[in-house]
């Protein structure tokens, strides 16, 4: 008698685009014959769709997953429309019995989850953070919304388990043609802003040699991470935010670097936020701020964004991201304090300009570092504490970093670069759009004047 026919099981990417310790492949691939899938659903995020620089690094990560699922014997099929639309219809038309998908927390991710999950049999997997948000607890039951008790917790359930190798093989199930990649036009053309974005290997193999670089360098972390002229930086958050490498993965190799590791203690706890808060990223924590006195200033909000400000350590930051799709970290807190202090325009400007230009544009990590920033988070810094950008500048030898991206500033010594309008100027260089000590009474004014 014939066999019966196996009943396919569609794994659902989204932010997990990996075969190696992604536990919706290996369930599926148990149950019988895959269908792996792509949606690209622009439609349930609405505003929030990802950004250009996401897109461009989406094109290139779906081309090296639909490379590695071919050496698997599978294909990557590849689909556009509302997620909670599209893959009951696929399910529907293929006859394939459920869903397997990583767990996702952005509000728009659980919407989609649920319309889905109302059609079709769908099984949630855990594996894109070291432990899944809301069940890191206190001892009275709540989630945590201050991140060092947190990080205590968290500690004592590490390490996370081993790193799952993906499947031997996949067995792929009749689906439709799909889509074709190009035709989705993720990459820029006219003008192509991307020419600087040479720098990354997107992809799960990508991830790998990235993580493997840091890893010899990662025990001198704690120091080198401040320094923007030194690669002290992993550059595993693009990877990271598009799932092509685990926290596991990335926690097992770094043995070496406990600093490190708070970091991506970081990302768990910003997306439990995100989990608490849905509106987060649109909302100030703290009322106060819903009130807070910020400028109208169209023009100095494009002089920061275009690296325009007059502040060399500013402006390299923002030409770097502009140039790269991510900036250094301290920068991007010295560059975040300029445009809500000094400038005094609101921390969503900031917030929407980074999630288009970040390939890393992770929606918890970008909504609590603005708020960390301002002030207004659940767990942030004080508002009074202003970054100096000279100061900063000067203190993390910024130099050679401004050298970089800032060429018309480059034959300047290392005392005039951090500040050269106190050296005279250099000719097609702004001067600064405001002084620090002028800007720093005028936003601690606005402060006072929020909390009356």
């Amino acid at each position: 008698m014939p066999k019966a026919k196996t009943t396919a099981r569609i794994i659902w990417f989204r932010q997990d685009l990996r075969l190696v310790d992604q536990q919706a492949v290996r369930a599926a691939a148990a149950a019988g014959p895959v269908i792996p899938v792509y949606v690209l659903d622009d439609e349930t995020p609405g505003e929030w769709r990802i950004g250009g620089a996401q897109r461009w690094w989406l094109h290139h990560s779906l081309a090296a997953l639909a490379s590695d699922l071919e050496d698997f014997g599978a294909r990557l099929l590849l689909l556009r429309g509302r997620a909670g639309t599209v893959l009951p219809e696929l399910a529907r038309t293929t006859g394939a019995g459920a869903i397997h998908a990583l767990w996702h927390y952005e509000p728009w991710a659980r919407v989609a989850q649920d319309e889905v999950a109302a059609q079709v049999e769908l099984h949630l997997h855990d594996g894109n953070f070291l432990a899944p948000p809301g069940t890191v607890r206190s001892g009275s039951g709540a989630p945590y919304r201050i991140f060092t008790p947190f990080w205590n917790a968290l500690k004592h359930r590490m390490p996370p388990g081993d790193v799952q190798p993906a499947p031997d093989s996949l067995t792929m199930a009749e689906a439709p043609a799909g889509d074709v990649l190009a035709d989705w036009k993720l990459l820029p053309t006219s003008p192509d802003w991307s020419g600087g974005f040479d720098v990354w290997t997107p992809g799960e193999a990508g991830a790998r040699a990235t993580l493997d670089k840091f890893a010899e360098t990662a025990w001198d972390y704690e120091r080198a991470r401040n320094y923007p002229a030194e690669t002290g930086s992993s550059r595993l958050s693009p990877h990271l935010h598009f799932g092509e490498v685990s926290p596991a993965a990335v926690w097992h190799a770094v043995p070496d670097s406990d600093s490190f590791r708070r970091e991506i203690g970081w990302r768990d706890f910003s997306t439990g936020l995100i989990d608490q808060f849905p509106d987060y990223h649109e909302k100030s924590s703290r009322t106060q701020f819903e009130k807070f006195g910020f400028r109208n200033a169209p023009d100095d909000l494009a002089a920061w964004q275009h690296g325009r400000t007059g502040y060399p350590i500013v402006d390299a930051g923002m030409r770097q991201l502009w140039a790269t799709g991510w900036m250094h970290n301290r920068v991007r807190m010295i560059a975040a304090s300029f445009l809500v202090k000094h400038l005094l325009i609101d921390w969503r400007a900031g917030s929407r300009w980074f999630w288009d230009t970040l390939v890393d544009a992770d929606l918890g990590n970008n909504s609590l570092g603005w708020q960390w920033i301002m002030g207004s988070g659940v767990d942030s810094s004080p508002f009074n504490r202003i970054f100096a950008p000279v100061g900063q500048s000067a203190r993390f030898e910024a130099a050679d970093y401004i050298r970089d991206w800032v060429p018309e500033l480059k034959h300047l010594s290392d005392t005039a670069i951090h500040a050269p309008w106190e050296h005279g100027g250099v000719p097609g260089y702004p001067p600064p759009l405001v002084d620090h000590a002028v800007a720093r009474a005028r936003a601690l004014a606005a402060y006072a004047a929020s909390k009356a």
